[in-house]
């Protein structure tokens, strides 16, 4: 038999502007987007680091993030 003793997922996540608005109003909604799915994660109680956020020209956001999948142990995965 086999367990699971630590998992963690390492993800790159793309925050898209949106179409029919204004650049301004795209990048606030993207920041938005940002702060939802953080809060999402808090509030789901799963355990996350963010590794880096770099804001591209065109104003949507990536993100390399470090997350517990399926509250799995993550071992010393988020040192």
């Amino acid at each position: 038999m086999k367990r699971i003793k630590a998992e963690c997922l390492e993800q790159t996540l793309h925050f898209l502007l949106k179409d029919g608005f204004s650049l301004e109003e795209a990048r606030q909604q993207v920041q938005q987007e940002y702060k939802t799915y953080r809060a999402q994660l808090d509030r789901r109680g799963t355990l996350y680091k963010v590794l880096e956020e770099s804001e591209q020209p065109d104003g949507s956001l990536i993100i390399k993030i470090k997350r517990q999948n399926n509250y799995h142990p993550v071992g010393g995965y988020l040192d």
